[in-house]
């Protein structure tokens, strides 16, 4: 399938190829929210297989708190390639070490949590939609997942969430607009202000990630996908048959993005680009988004280390 929009002669025609493309091992693999088995999984496009899972009950989650990792709903390769941010739909927000397979941090952060970010003092920020809330979590990696400090606002169908370094600024797409928020940079007193919004042409806000090498976020919403071009604060739309998009992600500058497009209820076995071409397929599995794993430096610094906000 081809797509006809004239931004693509501005983002995906000049391939580029640069540490993103390395980054961290992991050249060619993509992260995956894979819910047939509620778990966070490493796959290898080359190869066209599972290299890495985690699982809560393999984990150092208490017994009780495994049904929140029900439905895994986003993840985010982060802190130079070491770490997986990740949430679920059951309430989980948690922060996974890929050496061991630890979990760092873990918290109930709403009801149906869909997307977090970590934050530059390494507080997290974790959107979820049935309870309509944007909420800051003390990182504290000693505390109870009962006893974490933290503070929310209202956000109508909250889905995404995404920092972005430059201006120091978190960003988020909600049922009509995109809002950007201020962070306070309190460890102890986490709270977000809202500073700006710019309403679309459509509703139900689902994914909003970084294109690679471009000040501009990815968006999709329930019928459109887009290009969100910050400088101009302007939206543009990507011309494509595929609606309800759950994901997307670019390996690197200038190339296509990724897209999880649901073949049953909100999930799919096969990872597809926006030309349709298959990127990834495993039969049986159940994955609600997709992204590669390359270097964010639209969020975070290179070399970025994990930090406990103290």
């Amino acid at each position: 399938m081809k797509i006809f929009s004239f931004l693509f002669a501005i983002i995906f025609f000049y391939p580029s190829i640069s540490r993103a493309q390395e980054f961290a091992g992991f050249k060619g693999c993509i992260v995956l929210a894979e819910q047939s088995q509620n778990r966070i999984a490493i796959a290898d496009t080359k190869t066209n297989t599972i290299i890495w899972d985690w699982k809560p009950a393999g984990s150092n989650v208490k017994p009780e708190h495994i049904k929140w990792f029900n439905n895994p709903s986003e993840v985010k390769v982060i802190y130079d390639g070491k770490y997986i941010l990740m949430c679920a739909s059951g309430g989980a927000c948690a922060l996974i070490r890929i050496s061991d397979k630890k979990t760092m941090f873990y918290v109930y952060s709403g009801e149906n949590p869909h997307s977090a970010e970590i934050l530059p003092d390494g507080n997290i920020a974790c959107a979820s939609s049935s309870d309509n809330r944007l909420t800051v979590f003390k990182t504290d990696t000693l505390s109870s997942p009962e006893g974490v400090i933290q503070s929310s606002v209202f956000l109508r169908f909250a889905h995404n969430v995404v920092w972005d370094r430059k201006r120091s600024l978190l960003w988020t797409g909600c049922m009509d607009k995109i809002i950007s928020w201020r962070y306070n940079f309190s460890c102890c007193h986490p709270a977000l202000a809202p500073v700006d919004s710019l309403v679309f042409n459509d509703e139900e806000g689902h994914d909003l990630f970084p294109v690679p090498g471009k000040d501009a976020l990815y968006f999709s919403s329930g019928n459109k996908t887009w290009i969100f071009d910050i400088p101009e604060k302007k939206l543009s739309e990507i011309i494509t048959p595929y609606k309800g998009i759950k994901s997307l992600s670019s390996e690197a500058e200038g190339k296509l993005p990724i897209i999880i497009i649901p073949k049953e209820q909100w999930w799919t076995d096969e990872i597809i680009n926006l030309e349709g071409e298959t990127v990834f397929h495993g039969t049986g599995l159940k994955i609600y988004k997709a992204r590669w794993i390359t270097e964010n430096l639209f969020s975070y610094p290179p070399s970025d280390k994990i930090k406990i906000c103290k």
